[in-house]
Protein backbone atom coordinates (compact mmCIF):
# COMPACT_ATOMS: atom_id res chain seq x y z
CA UNK A 1 0.00 0.00 0.00
CA UNK A 2 2.99 2.44 1.08
CA UNK A 3 3.87 4.34 -1.65
CA UNK A 4 7.55 4.21 -0.22
CA UNK A 5 6.96 0.08 -1.34
CA UNK A 6 7.88 1.93 -4.79
CA UNK A 7 10.62 3.47 -3.69
CA UNK A 8 11.80 -0.05 -3.53
CA UNK A 9 10.71 -1.29 -6.78
CA UNK A 10 12.37 2.34 -8.31
CA UNK A 11 15.31 1.37 -6.55
CA UNK A 12 15.26 -2.28 -7.54
CA UNK A 13 14.43 -1.58 -10.76
CA UNK A 14 17.46 0.96 -11.77
CA UNK A 15 19.67 -1.37 -10.44
CA UNK A 16 18.49 -4.31 -12.56
CA UNK A 17 17.66 -2.64 -15.70
CA UNK A 18 21.16 -0.95 -15.21
CA UNK A 19 22.24 -4.17 -15.38
CA UNK A 20 20.43 -5.72 -18.64
CA UNK A 21 21.42 -4.81 -22.28
CA UNK A 22 18.23 -3.99 -23.46
CA UNK A 23 17.65 -0.96 -20.81
CA UNK A 24 17.48 2.17 -22.89
CA UNK A 25 16.73 5.70 -21.41
CA UNK A 26 15.53 6.88 -24.45
CA UNK A 27 13.53 4.09 -25.48
CA UNK A 28 9.50 4.59 -25.90
CA UNK A 29 6.52 2.97 -24.30
CA UNK A 30 3.85 1.42 -26.48
CA UNK A 31 0.66 3.46 -26.26
CA UNK A 32 -2.25 1.36 -27.68
CA UNK A 33 -5.18 1.44 -25.17
CA UNK A 34 -6.88 -1.51 -27.16
CA UNK A 35 -7.15 -4.30 -24.88
CA UNK A 36 -4.80 -7.05 -25.82
CA UNK A 37 -3.93 -10.47 -24.45
CA UNK A 38 -0.60 -9.43 -26.00
CA UNK A 39 0.53 -7.90 -22.65
CA UNK A 40 0.11 -11.10 -20.88
CA UNK A 41 3.24 -13.26 -20.22
CA UNK A 42 3.30 -16.78 -20.68
CA UNK A 43 1.56 -18.22 -17.45
CA UNK A 44 -1.05 -15.93 -16.65
CA UNK A 45 -3.77 -17.70 -16.62
CA UNK A 46 -5.83 -15.67 -14.32
CA UNK A 47 -5.90 -12.98 -16.53
CA UNK A 48 -7.73 -11.61 -19.50
CA UNK A 49 -8.23 -9.09 -21.89
CA UNK A 50 -5.30 -7.29 -20.15
CA UNK A 51 -5.02 -3.32 -21.07
CA UNK A 52 -2.78 -0.88 -19.81
CA UNK A 53 -4.15 2.68 -18.75
CA UNK A 54 -1.15 4.90 -17.82
CA UNK A 55 1.49 5.01 -20.46
CA UNK A 56 4.84 6.65 -18.39
CA UNK A 57 6.70 7.80 -15.12
CA UNK A 58 5.67 5.82 -12.06
CA UNK A 59 2.52 4.77 -11.41
CA UNK A 60 1.26 3.08 -8.46
CA UNK A 61 -1.52 1.83 -5.99
CA UNK A 62 -4.59 2.39 -8.37
CA UNK A 63 -7.83 1.17 -6.61
CA UNK A 64 -11.22 1.01 -7.66
CA UNK A 65 -14.09 2.93 -6.53
CA UNK A 66 -17.17 1.01 -4.77
CA UNK A 67 -19.29 1.43 -8.08
CA UNK A 68 -16.25 -0.35 -10.05
CA UNK A 69 -16.30 2.45 -12.70
CA UNK A 70 -13.24 4.84 -10.93
CA UNK A 71 -9.58 4.02 -10.43
CA UNK A 72 -7.50 6.72 -7.51
CA UNK A 73 -3.53 6.50 -8.04
CA UNK A 74 -0.30 8.26 -7.20
CA UNK A 75 1.72 8.80 -9.55
CA UNK A 76 5.16 10.87 -10.44
CA UNK A 77 5.21 12.11 -13.57
CA UNK A 78 6.98 15.35 -14.97
CA UNK A 79 4.85 15.58 -18.00
CA UNK A 80 1.91 16.08 -15.63
CA UNK A 81 3.73 18.24 -13.73
CA UNK A 82 4.21 15.76 -10.57
CA UNK A 83 7.73 15.47 -9.59
CA UNK A 84 7.22 13.38 -6.52
CA UNK A 85 3.94 11.68 -5.94
CA UNK A 86 0.46 12.97 -6.38
CA UNK A 87 -3.07 11.76 -6.43
CA UNK A 88 -5.06 11.09 -9.78
CA UNK A 89 -8.04 9.58 -10.57
CA UNK A 90 -9.43 8.04 -13.97
CA UNK A 91 -12.00 6.19 -15.05
CA UNK A 92 -11.24 2.08 -15.09
CA UNK A 93 -11.09 2.33 -19.26
CA UNK A 94 -8.05 5.04 -18.65
CA UNK A 95 -7.77 8.52 -20.21
CA UNK A 96 -5.87 7.24 -24.04
CA UNK A 97 -2.85 8.06 -22.50
CA UNK A 98 -3.52 11.36 -21.87
CA UNK A 99 -2.83 13.45 -17.89
CA UNK A 100 -5.37 12.16 -15.22
CA UNK A 101 -7.51 14.74 -13.00
CA UNK A 102 -4.87 15.40 -10.00
CA UNK A 103 -7.24 15.47 -7.01
CA UNK A 104 -4.34 16.46 -4.35
CA UNK A 105 -2.69 19.70 -3.58
CA UNK A 106 0.17 19.53 -6.06
CA UNK A 107 2.35 19.86 -2.85
CA UNK A 108 4.36 17.58 -0.83
CA UNK A 109 4.34 14.22 -1.45
CA UNK A 110 1.47 12.35 -1.47
CA UNK A 111 0.60 8.49 -1.18
CA UNK A 112 -2.04 5.77 -0.04
CA UNK A 113 -5.12 7.14 -1.77
CA UNK A 114 -8.39 5.20 -1.57
CA UNK A 115 -11.91 6.42 -2.48
CA UNK A 116 -14.97 6.84 0.12
CA UNK A 117 -18.19 5.10 0.30
CA UNK A 118 -20.50 7.70 -1.13
CA UNK A 119 -18.07 8.27 -3.83
CA UNK A 120 -17.89 11.94 -3.83
CA UNK A 121 -14.55 12.20 -1.52
CA UNK A 122 -11.18 10.18 -1.12
CA UNK A 123 -8.73 9.93 1.39
CA UNK A 124 -4.81 10.56 0.88
CA UNK A 125 -2.16 11.38 3.19
CA UNK A 126 0.01 14.10 2.49
CA UNK A 127 3.15 16.09 3.70
CA UNK A 128 2.27 19.45 2.46
CA UNK A 129 1.38 20.99 5.73
CA UNK A 130 5.32 20.50 6.54
CA UNK A 131 6.72 21.55 4.02
CA UNK A 132 5.11 22.12 0.19
CA UNK A 133 8.21 20.84 -1.56
CA UNK A 134 8.79 17.48 -2.24
CA UNK A 135 10.72 16.19 0.61
CA UNK A 136 14.59 14.60 0.08
CA UNK A 137 14.31 10.62 -0.20
CA UNK A 138 17.27 8.59 2.12
CA UNK A 139 18.25 5.92 0.41
CA UNK A 140 21.25 4.21 2.42
CA UNK A 141 21.90 4.49 6.08
CA UNK A 142 24.97 2.99 7.20
CA UNK A 143 25.49 1.15 4.27
CA UNK A 144 21.72 -0.09 4.60
CA UNK A 145 19.31 0.48 2.14
CA UNK A 146 16.04 2.36 3.62
CA UNK A 147 12.55 3.59 3.07
CA UNK A 148 11.76 7.29 4.43
CA UNK A 149 8.79 7.30 6.83
CA UNK A 150 8.45 11.10 6.59
CA UNK A 151 6.71 12.49 10.20
CA UNK A 152 5.44 15.36 7.85
CA UNK A 153 2.39 12.62 6.30
CA UNK A 154 -1.08 13.07 7.48
CA UNK A 155 -4.23 11.69 6.27
CA UNK A 156 -7.03 14.08 4.99
CA UNK A 157 -10.24 14.06 2.72
CA UNK A 158 -10.69 15.36 -0.52
CA UNK A 159 -13.62 15.85 -2.90
CA UNK A 160 -13.44 14.95 -6.48
CA UNK A 161 -12.77 18.37 -7.36
CA UNK A 162 -9.42 18.45 -5.03
CA UNK A 163 -10.48 20.42 -2.35
CA UNK A 164 -9.98 19.33 0.92
CA UNK A 165 -13.02 19.11 3.15
CA UNK A 166 -11.34 17.22 6.59
CA UNK A 167 -7.88 16.62 8.15
CA UNK A 168 -8.06 13.71 9.82
CA UNK A 169 -5.01 13.04 12.09
CA UNK A 170 -3.42 16.20 14.05
CA UNK A 171 -0.96 13.74 16.12
CA UNK A 172 2.97 14.28 15.45
CA UNK A 173 4.55 11.86 13.50
CA UNK A 174 3.94 9.44 10.73
CA UNK A 175 -0.24 8.88 9.81
CA UNK A 176 -0.46 7.71 6.25
CA UNK A 177 -1.98 4.08 4.67
CA UNK A 178 -5.13 4.30 5.13
CA UNK A 179 -8.16 2.16 3.45
CA UNK A 180 -11.81 1.72 4.16
CA UNK A 181 -13.42 -1.14 4.98
CA UNK A 182 -16.04 -3.09 2.39
CA UNK A 183 -19.16 -1.95 4.91
CA UNK A 184 -17.86 1.19 5.06
CA UNK A 185 -17.86 1.51 8.71
CA UNK A 186 -13.62 1.92 9.69
CA UNK A 187 -10.58 2.78 8.37
CA UNK A 188 -7.49 1.35 9.04
CA UNK A 189 -3.54 3.52 8.97
CA UNK A 190 -0.29 2.84 9.73
CA UNK A 191 0.94 5.36 12.67
CA UNK A 192 4.15 6.16 14.58
CA UNK A 193 2.31 7.88 17.94
CA UNK A 194 2.73 5.24 20.11
CA UNK A 195 6.57 5.20 19.21
CA UNK A 196 6.00 2.50 17.16
CA UNK A 197 5.06 2.12 13.18
CA UNK A 198 1.67 -0.13 14.23
CA UNK A 199 -1.97 -0.55 12.58
CA UNK A 200 -4.69 1.63 13.97
CA UNK A 201 -8.54 1.81 12.72
CA UNK A 202 -10.99 4.98 13.30
CA UNK A 203 -14.18 6.28 12.24
CA UNK A 204 -14.37 7.66 8.55
CA UNK A 205 -14.46 10.84 10.29
CA UNK A 206 -11.59 10.39 12.46
CA UNK A 207 -13.05 9.61 15.70
CA UNK A 208 -12.62 6.75 17.90
CA UNK A 209 -9.07 5.93 17.04
CA UNK A 210 -7.94 2.27 18.30
CA UNK A 211 -4.55 1.00 17.93
CA UNK A 212 -4.26 -2.60 16.36
CA UNK A 213 -0.80 -4.03 16.44
CA UNK A 214 1.52 -3.74 18.90
CA UNK A 215 4.80 -5.88 17.82
CA UNK A 216 7.98 -4.28 17.17
CA UNK A 217 8.18 -3.81 13.87
CA UNK A 218 6.26 -2.02 10.91
CA UNK A 219 3.15 -2.81 10.49
CA UNK A 220 1.39 -1.31 7.29
CA UNK A 221 -0.03 -1.91 3.82
CA UNK A 222 -3.41 -2.76 5.93
CA UNK A 223 -6.95 -3.66 4.01
CA UNK A 224 -10.11 -5.37 5.04
CA UNK A 225 -11.61 -8.78 4.06
CA UNK A 226 -14.69 -8.77 2.58
CA UNK A 227 -16.64 -8.88 5.05
CA UNK A 228 -14.78 -6.33 6.78
CA UNK A 229 -14.16 -8.27 9.56
CA UNK A 230 -10.24 -9.13 9.33
CA UNK A 231 -7.26 -7.14 8.56
CA UNK A 232 -4.53 -8.52 6.08
CA UNK A 233 -1.07 -6.68 6.44
CA UNK A 234 2.35 -6.95 6.05
CA UNK A 235 5.26 -6.30 8.61
CA UNK A 236 9.23 -6.89 9.15
CA UNK A 237 9.05 -8.36 12.84
CA UNK A 238 13.03 -8.11 13.98
CA UNK A 239 13.87 -10.97 16.45
CA UNK A 240 17.13 -10.74 17.52
CA UNK A 241 18.20 -8.16 19.64
CA UNK A 242 20.95 -6.74 17.19
CA UNK A 243 17.98 -6.40 14.67
CA UNK A 244 15.60 -4.73 16.88
CA UNK A 245 18.07 -2.21 18.16
CA UNK A 246 18.86 -1.96 14.13
CA UNK A 247 15.18 -0.96 13.42
CA UNK A 248 14.74 0.76 16.54
CA UNK A 249 18.19 3.04 16.21
CA UNK A 250 16.82 3.64 12.09
CA UNK A 251 13.10 4.33 13.47
CA UNK A 252 14.69 7.51 15.34
CA UNK A 253 16.00 8.50 12.10
CA UNK A 254 12.81 8.09 10.13
CA UNK A 255 13.39 5.54 7.89
CA UNK A 256 12.70 1.10 7.85
CA UNK A 257 14.48 -0.86 6.15
CA UNK A 258 12.21 -2.59 3.81
CA UNK A 259 13.92 -5.88 2.96
CA UNK A 260 12.16 -8.50 5.39
CA UNK A 261 8.26 -8.61 5.19
CA UNK A 262 6.19 -11.33 5.80
CA UNK A 263 2.17 -11.43 5.90
CA UNK A 264 -0.14 -11.29 9.05
CA UNK A 265 -4.33 -11.36 9.53
CA UNK A 266 -5.91 -10.30 12.50
CA UNK A 267 -9.22 -9.77 13.49
CA UNK A 268 -10.32 -5.26 13.27
CA UNK A 269 -9.49 -5.36 16.93
CA UNK A 270 -5.88 -6.60 16.77
CA UNK A 271 -7.46 -10.39 18.02
CA UNK A 272 -6.31 -13.81 16.35
CA UNK A 273 -3.26 -12.39 14.89
CA UNK A 274 -1.80 -14.80 13.12
CA UNK A 275 1.07 -14.82 10.68
CA UNK A 276 0.77 -16.69 6.87
CA UNK A 277 3.67 -16.62 5.19
CA UNK A 278 7.20 -17.51 6.38
CA UNK A 279 8.56 -17.12 2.84
CA UNK A 280 12.11 -14.87 3.44
CA UNK A 281 12.29 -11.95 1.62
CA UNK A 282 9.81 -8.94 0.85
CA UNK A 283 6.07 -9.78 1.06
CA UNK A 284 4.07 -7.47 0.48
CA UNK A 285 0.92 -5.14 -1.16
CA UNK A 286 -1.38 -8.06 0.42
CA UNK A 287 -4.49 -7.87 -0.80
CA UNK A 288 -8.14 -10.31 -0.45
CA UNK A 289 -9.35 -12.35 -2.73
CA UNK A 290 -13.64 -12.15 -3.03
CA UNK A 291 -14.05 -15.00 -1.56
CA UNK A 292 -12.11 -14.05 1.60
CA UNK A 293 -10.38 -17.34 1.50
CA UNK A 294 -7.08 -16.08 -0.17
CA UNK A 295 -4.64 -13.47 -0.44
CA UNK A 296 -2.97 -11.99 -3.47
CA UNK A 297 0.43 -10.07 -2.69
CA UNK A 298 3.81 -9.18 -4.14
CA UNK A 299 6.91 -11.30 -3.42
CA UNK A 300 10.66 -11.57 -4.41
CA UNK A 301 11.40 -14.90 -2.69
CA UNK A 302 11.62 -16.71 -5.35
CA UNK A 303 14.71 -15.32 -7.12
CA UNK A 304 18.01 -15.06 -5.48
CA UNK A 305 18.48 -11.95 -6.93
CA UNK A 306 15.69 -10.25 -5.32
CA UNK A 307 15.10 -7.82 -7.72
CA UNK A 308 11.83 -9.59 -9.43
CA UNK A 309 8.62 -8.72 -8.32
CA UNK A 310 5.25 -10.85 -8.90
CA UNK A 311 2.17 -11.84 -7.80
CA UNK A 312 1.34 -14.53 -5.60
CA UNK A 313 -1.72 -16.22 -4.30
CA UNK A 314 -2.45 -18.10 -0.87
CA UNK A 315 -4.85 -18.73 1.38
CA UNK A 316 -5.69 -17.64 4.59
CA UNK A 317 -4.13 -20.34 6.45
CA UNK A 318 -0.68 -20.00 4.44
CA UNK A 319 -1.28 -22.84 2.25
CA UNK A 320 -1.46 -23.37 -1.48
CA UNK A 321 1.10 -20.97 -2.61
CA UNK A 322 0.66 -20.19 -6.10
CA UNK A 323 2.54 -17.73 -8.84
CA UNK A 324 0.13 -15.42 -10.47
CA UNK A 325 1.86 -12.53 -12.82
CA UNK A 326 5.41 -13.67 -14.88
CA UNK A 327 7.10 -10.52 -15.29
CA UNK A 328 10.37 -10.72 -15.25
CA UNK A 329 10.82 -7.11 -13.21
CA UNK A 330 8.27 -6.42 -11.82
CA UNK A 331 4.25 -6.71 -10.53
CA UNK A 332 2.82 -5.11 -7.13
CA UNK A 333 -0.05 -3.26 -5.82
CA UNK A 334 -2.95 -5.94 -6.89
CA UNK A 335 -6.60 -4.97 -6.02
CA UNK A 336 -9.81 -6.72 -7.05
CA UNK A 337 -12.98 -4.73 -8.13
CA UNK A 338 -15.63 -4.78 -5.62
CA UNK A 339 -17.67 -7.12 -7.86
CA UNK A 340 -15.21 -9.53 -8.10
CA UNK A 341 -14.63 -9.40 -12.06
CA UNK A 342 -11.41 -7.27 -12.59
CA UNK A 343 -8.15 -6.67 -10.84
CA UNK A 344 -5.83 -3.87 -11.56
CA UNK A 345 -2.15 -3.74 -10.63
CA UNK A 346 0.88 -2.04 -11.68
CA UNK A 347 3.84 -3.09 -13.55
CA UNK A 348 7.05 -2.91 -15.43
CA UNK A 349 5.60 -4.56 -18.95
CA UNK A 350 5.20 -3.13 -22.08
CA UNK A 351 7.50 0.07 -20.67
CA UNK A 352 9.86 -0.24 -23.71
CA UNK A 353 13.02 -1.15 -21.71
CA UNK A 354 12.58 2.67 -19.77
CA UNK A 355 11.76 2.41 -15.96
CA UNK A 356 8.54 3.47 -16.15
CA UNK A 357 5.49 1.64 -14.21
CA UNK A 358 2.31 1.76 -14.96
CA UNK A 359 -1.30 0.75 -14.18
CA UNK A 360 -3.01 -2.63 -15.77
CA UNK A 361 -6.53 -3.88 -15.85
CA UNK A 362 -7.21 -7.31 -16.86
CA UNK A 363 -10.31 -9.71 -16.04
CA UNK A 364 -9.97 -11.90 -13.33
CA UNK A 365 -10.37 -15.55 -14.32
CA UNK A 366 -10.45 -18.47 -11.48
Amino acid sequence: MLRFFFLLIATSLIACKGESPSSTSNAKPVTSTVATDTLLHEGEVNFKNMKQLTFGGDNAEAYFSYDNQQLVFQASNKAWGADCDQIFVMPTTGNGGTKAKLLSTGKGRTTCSYFMPNGKEIVYASTHLGNEACPEVPRSVNGKYVWPVYSDFDIFLADMDGKITKQLTTEPGYDAEATIAPDGSKMVFTSTRSGDLELYTMNLDGTDVKQVTSGLGYDGGAFFSPDSKELIFRASRPQTAEDQKTYKDLLAQGVVQPTNMELYICNVDGSNLRQITKLGGANWAPFYHPSGKKIIFSSNHHVKSGRQFNLFMIDTDGTNLKQISFDKTFDAFPMFSPDGKKIVFSSNRNNGGTRDTNVFIADWVE
